[in-house]
């Protein structure tokens, strides 16, 4: 009578349930580190959009403030946005037309396209003046910024591109 040796392969299913074992703590660590990439990739490119959101928001109130390009009476109502009458804003070297909306009696708006950091970065700027003459200045003003991760080509055909983009604003 043969004697039955109930041990054999015992230590080849251990072996298979360490190595899965294993190779699920690996696959969770390694999902885990992409997850990590990812997070810090995104972190990174919000910081860029909003440094160009920022820098296009300081080129504006200097336009603003110093060189008086968005107050009222530099525009014409009966021009248009291409005419002489409308005033040009100089931002990191590129200097761009201000795009003004038809004024009223009330409120002034005026948009820019900024591109930035070498063409690499994009921002729109959005500066509304409400006309207000209860107000010592007679004027509020709300500047708007948002600032893209991307080229201003890139924000202007989307297509299926992702980007990031961060907004700020400032108003007096």
């Amino acid at each position: 009578m043969a004697i039955k040796n109930t041990q054999s392969g015992f230590t080849l299913l251990i072996a298979v349930i360490f190595m899965s074992v294993m190779l699920s703590f690996g696959l969770a660590l390694g999902s885990l580190g992409y997850k990590q990439q990812v997070l810090a990739s995104g972190a990174i490119e919000s910081q860029y959009a909003f440094y160009v959101a920022d820098t296009a928001l300081e080129c504006a109130l200097y336009a603003d403030q110093k060189k008086d390009l968005f107050a009222y009476g530099k525009y014409n109502e009966n021009e248009s946005p291409n005419s002489t009458g409308v005033k040009s804003m100089t931002c990191d070297g590129h200097t761009v037309a201000a795009v003004q909306m038809p004024p009223t009696a009330s409120e002034l708006i005026t948009r820019v396209r900024l591109s930035l950091d070498s063409n690499t970065r994009c921002a729109d700027v959005t500066v509304y003046k409400y006309n207000e003459p209860q107000l010592p200045s007679g004027v509020t003003t709300y500047i708007f910024s948002q600032g893209y991760d991307v080229p201003c080509s890139r924000v202007a055909n989307p297509g299926s591109a992702r980007f990031v983009s961060r907004g700020i604003s400032v108003h007096y």
